[in-house]
Formats: C-alpha cells, structure tokens, sequence
C-alpha cells in the first residue's frame, strides 16, 4: 500500500509564494485591462483671418422728408383726390377747395387792371399832347407838370393792379393742395364740406402728412468712448465711422437672424448731449421694398476696428471656468493643457481670440467635455477619416496595445 508524506514546510513556503505573485499578476493586469482609454477628441490649429471688429447699436428709421399738409388760403374743403396711405409722387393732387370765391376776386382784379392801364394809355396820350402845346405856350408849365404826374400815376396803378391779379391768380393755385414730395401719405384729417383754415404765418388746419421712404435714414446714439475710438482711428487713416466717411455698415431688423441689409453713414452730431453722453449718428440705405417704416426699431453693424489679422477657433472650442474663458490644447504627449484666452467677436462660427492662445497649439473643438485637464486623450486631427472598429488603423491600434500590456504582465 502507497502512503503519501506531506511535504516539508520549506517546499510549502515557496508553493504558496508562487501562488500568491501568480494572483497579483492576474489581478494587476485585470485592472489594466479595465482601466478607461483616454477619450477621442478632435483637434485642430487656430486659422488666421484678417478681420474688422464690429460694433451694434439699436436705432429708429426716420423719414429723410416728413410734410405737414396744410393750407395757405381759408376755404371749404371740396374734393379730396388719393386714398388713405396711398403712395403719392410730388406734384399729385391731394386736396381742393372752392374755387368760386378765388375765380371771382382773380376777374376782379383782372378788371381794374385792365382800368389802370386804360387810365395809364389816356394818360400818356394827354402828356404827348401836352408836350408840344407846352412848346406853343398854348398851355402853361404847371399843367403840363400835372399831366406827368398824372401819367406816373397811372403807371404805379397799373404795376399795382398787375401785382393784385397775380396775388389773385396765386390764391386761386393754392386751392389745389399738392404733394410736395413723394412718399406714403397718411390719413385724411378732416372731411368734405369742412371750413378749412388757411395762412402763411398762423393757425392753419392740418389736413395729412407725407412721408418719404426711398432711401430712408437710420438714427442711432453711442457712447463718447466709442466716439473717440473711431475718431482717433479715422484720424490715422482707418475707414471707420466718422464725420467725414461715408463708412459702409450693415442692418437687420427686429425679426431677422442676420444683418442683410447695407447702408452708408452720411451723417454724425456736431454735438454730444449732456444729460445722456452719447452722440448721434445716421446711416442712409435704400427702401426700394418699402419695407423699412420710419419710427421702426433695428440694429446697425458698424466697424468698430482697423482690419488686423486674427486667431480664430471655433466657438465650441471655448470653454467657461466662472468668469473666465479657456480652450483644451494638446502637447505632443497628447495631455490636454488649459489655457486661459481673451475673446474678441465672433465670424461664421468662428471665435476671435485676443490673447492667450499660440498659432501652433492644438486645440480641441471636438469632445471638450469629454476632455480633463492634465489627462492623456485621444486626438483626431479635423477632417482625418475616422478609425473605425474594423479598419486596419485600429487593428494595428489594437495589436500594439495588446504587445504593451502582455510586456508589462510578464
């Protein structure tokens, strides 16, 4: 019979040693195994535009021409001749009011012109006359010193008759009320048969307004700040906003995503106002649509910079840590290193960066919350093909990382 003898304690000991580092190396592998890949993320270098900043301010569109219509002679009002916010051009026939009263003082005045110069022609006869009996001594010389006063006379009647009949004419011309300027006029203010209260210098009747609309102007206010800013920058030859530029700019409106429509500056204050310290400024742009009111609200686009050249990323690459502003970028370890940046505007999606950032740096624009600070990560250059699960890229990826793992175990 086959009795077996326990092993010896030294041959114990060195069983259970190899046993326990067989176990270690089982386990540290099981965590390499399950530690996490560092993330994909996406990187790409800041891209270099040369680039004008741009400043926005809200303002009003307002008429270039705005008429009260009013009338210069009192009548009753007898036609009325356009539609309520009809568009008008200059000269139509908006209003009239009766003409008898002024047909009638026009005749009148007709008629004594025609008197005066009668008297005026009987005047310079008798003086003719006069001439030669004044040479016969047939009549004395203070009767014919009368006749030529007489003749003088006449002829200051006849130029005041004249004048009459053309003020006449010009009372009867202003009971035809005409637009003065084209535009879109208002609504009536008063109706038919009404007693209309016409004068040159007091009260009168309004009647409607014109309001031009093509071109139109565009009213805004900014700071004195700003104000020096592109004054100083137009001094140094810069085409920026100015008195003396006609700077382009561009608008849009309350309900529109982008600024579509173009303008020029024609026009900044000659003073600045104390109570609010901001200046006003005017930008003129075409209303061929008539879709521009005056008194609606906008936004104006004008150059708030020289042109320079500046570092762009991507808008989604800028990340906030309270009230500052950071990007990813990866060194050549592939860490991601977070560096603090100054922003400026932004341009097609593209974020202007001031400060802070290298032209060189790889900077993360895709998977920045993927992404930690000081930690190892798996950058894709933009616009690589990606590598999928069964690409011969990731298989190499693959077998790489399994030789390095196998070498560490053993």
């Amino acid at each position: 019979m086959l009795t077996l003898t326990p092993p010896r304690a030294p041959a114990r000991m060195a069983l259970l040693a190899a046993l326990v580092a067989l176990a270690g190396c089982s386990e540290s592998a099981q965590k390499q195994a399950a530690a996490p890949a560092p993330p994909a993320v996406t990187v790409a270098k800041p891209t270099k535009h040369v680039v004008v900043d741009l400043d926005e301010y809200v303002g009003r569109f307002v008429a270039i021409d705005s008429v009260e219509i009013r009338a210069r002679v009192s009548g009753y009002l007898d036609r009325i001749d356009f539609t309520d916010g009809q568009m008008v051009k200059q000269g139509d026939l908006l209003f009239t009011l009766d003409k008898r009263p002024f047909q009638t003082a026009l005749d009148q005045a007709v008629g004594n012109l025609e008197q005066a110069r009668a008297n005026l022609a009987f005047a310079e006869t008798d003086l003719n006359r006069g001439a030669q009996l004044v040479k016969e001594r047939t009549i004395t010389e203070q009767t014919f010193d009368q006749r030529t006063q007489a003749k003088r006379v006449a002829e200051a009647t006849v130029r005041a008759r004249e004048a009459a009949v053309a003020s006449a004419k010009l009372d009867l011309e202003f009971t035809e009320l005409r637009a003065p300027v084209a535009g879109r006029i208002g609504d009536r203010r008063i109706s038919l048969g009404n007693l209309i209260t016409g004068s040159t210098t007091g009260t009168t009747s309004l009647l409607a307004t014109i309001v031009s609309l093509d071109p139109i102007r565009f009213e805004f206010t900014f700071d004195e700040a700003s104000y020096l800013r592109y004054e100083r920058a137009a001094q140094a030859g810069s085409e920026m906003t100015s008195r003396n530029a006609s700077v382009a700019v561009a608008l849009k409106l309350i309900d529109e995503p982008d600024f579509s429509h173009q303008g020029r500056m024609d026009f900044v204050d000659n003073a600045i106002d104390r109570s609010s310290g901001t200046i006003r400024g005017r930008a003129v742009l075409s209303n061929t649509d008539g879709v521009f009111t005056p008194g609606m609200f906008g936004r104006v686009r004008v150059p708030g910079s020289p042109s320079y050249m500046a570092v762009l990323v991507p808008d989604t690459a800028v990340g906030t840590e309270q009230a500052r502003k950071f990007v990813l970028a990866v060194d050549a370890e592939n860490v991601a290193h977070m560096k603090y940046v100054t922003l400026g505007q932004v341009f097609d999606n593209l974020r202007v960066i001031k400060s802070g950032l290298a032209d060189d740096d790889r900077v993360i624009v895709n998977g920045l919350m993927r992404a930690r600070p000081n930690q190892k990560v798996n950058p894709q250059d933009e616009g690589a093909p990606a590598k999928s699960p069964g690409s011969p890229q990731a298989e190499a990826e693959a077998a790489k990382s399994a030789t390095a793992k196998s070498t560490k175990v053993d």
